[in-house]
């Protein structure tokens, strides 16, 4: 059998998939945060609640409506998101002229909230859910067996964060969303309802947590605790990438899930904190992150 480094090769290339399988989660879940943070200046601790509602949701519309996998795909990112357009219009644009902090404390409480609802109604124990029949089964690669779940979790993660950084970046809508966070007057005066469109990015960014869920559905139990248990994790991806860095979120994300994944071959013990590790470094050496911009 193949050996690097003294670790049979299936084994290793196994692990750099379970390391690219979470670096995809955190990929679109920091992507969320940092449309959120980068258009809206919101730090939105709510973000891994609204993860563990989409993946409940699936979960409830096969078990209670009999809606199978793909379209809760495309049903649970829309109900997160229309969630969070209530929550931005009843609460968060009151804060958006105060300090960070209050829109942190307010959705910390909504964390508190939503975790405490479905913990009453479902425990904690956790939910299983089937993997769809067309993605069950894995692939015989030749020098490993790639679960074909797995892989579909990695390219349509990836697809969504490209997608999004394309709208964002390369797209007139993407240069009215720069514009209106720094000038909202100016685009008013083009006829734009900078309101309305704030509302439907912070929709946009909590549908992108929702859709997170679905994909973690089958992968994970699905848990109440299940958001709270990644979202420290999701922090400190967003603030290595640059806070508000479409681009390193995506990147940061995925690299580091990658070497997360392959910390636990070489040093388990080190493969909880190494995210942290390597958070500190770059807040000594780069405050701003590796892709953000420095005041």
């Amino acid at each position: 059998m193949t050996e690097l480094f003294g670790i049979p090769l299936p084994a290793l290339l196994g692990q750099l998939l379970l390391g690219l399988v979470n670096g995809s989660f955190y990929a679109i879940l920091s992507l969320g945060l940092a449309v959120i943070f980068g258009l809206l200046n919101v730090i939105n601790f709510a973000h891994g609640s609204l993860y563990m509602l989409g993946a409940f949701l699936a979960w409830m519309g096969l078990s209670y409506l009999g809606l199978n996998y793909w379209v809760m795909l495309v049903l649970a990112p829309i109900v997160v998101g229309l969630f969070g357009i209530v929550i931005e219009k009843l609460l968060l644009k009151h804060l958006y002229k105060l300090d960070h902090l209050y829109g942190l404390l307010l959705t910390f409480g909504l964390t508190l909230l939503l975790e405490g609802l479905f913990r009453s109604f479902y425990g904690v124990s956790g939910q299983p859910y089937p993997t769809p029949e067309a993605l069950r089964g894995a692939t015989n690669l030749g020098f490993m067996i790639l679960p074909n779940y797995r892989a579909w979790v990695v390219v349509a993660s990836i697809t969504v964060c490209l997608v999004t950084w394309f709208v964002i970046e390369r797209t007139r809508l993407g240069a009215l969303l720069r514009a209106g966070t720094e000038n909202p007057k100016l685009v008013e005066a083009f006829g734009v309802n900078v309101p309305r469109m704030v509302t439907l990015t912070y929709g946009f960014g909590v549908a992108l947590a929702g859709f997170a869920g679905v994909l973690a559905a089958p992968v994970l139990q699905i848990s109440p605790l299940m958001g709270s248990n990644l979202i420290i994790v999701v922090f400190a991806v967003v603030v290595i990438g640059g806070m508000g860095s479409i681009l390193g979120a995506i990147v940061t994300g995925l690299g580091l899930g990658v070497i997360e994944g392959l910390t636990k071959v070489f040093w388990p013990e080190a493969s909880s904190t190494v995210v942290f590790i390597i958070m500190a470094i770059v807040l000594l050496l780069r405050p701003a992150g590796l892709f953000g911009k420095e005041k």
